[in-house]
């Protein structure tokens, strides 16, 4: 998703380079989705952590 942000960062640089102004403002709006998609993605693996517990030993495997 980075490389799709990045990609549209350079297509926005470009446009506005060539006057492309329509084009410029549609590129505006997919970088400010992917900005947004790459928020929840953010969000989501903050929120997802488990916990495994401390491992035990049976006294059988000490031997």
């Amino acid at each position: 998703m980075e490389e799709i942000r990045d990609n549209l960062i350079a297509r926005i640089a470009e446009g506005e380079r060539e006057g492309w102004l329509g084009e410029v403002e549609a590129l505006k709006v997919s970088l400010a989705g992917a900005a947004d998609k790459l928020g929840q993605i953010d969000r989501q693996s903050q929120k997802t952590t488990i916990s495994l517990g401390m491992p035990t030993t049976r006294s059988g495997d000490l031997e």
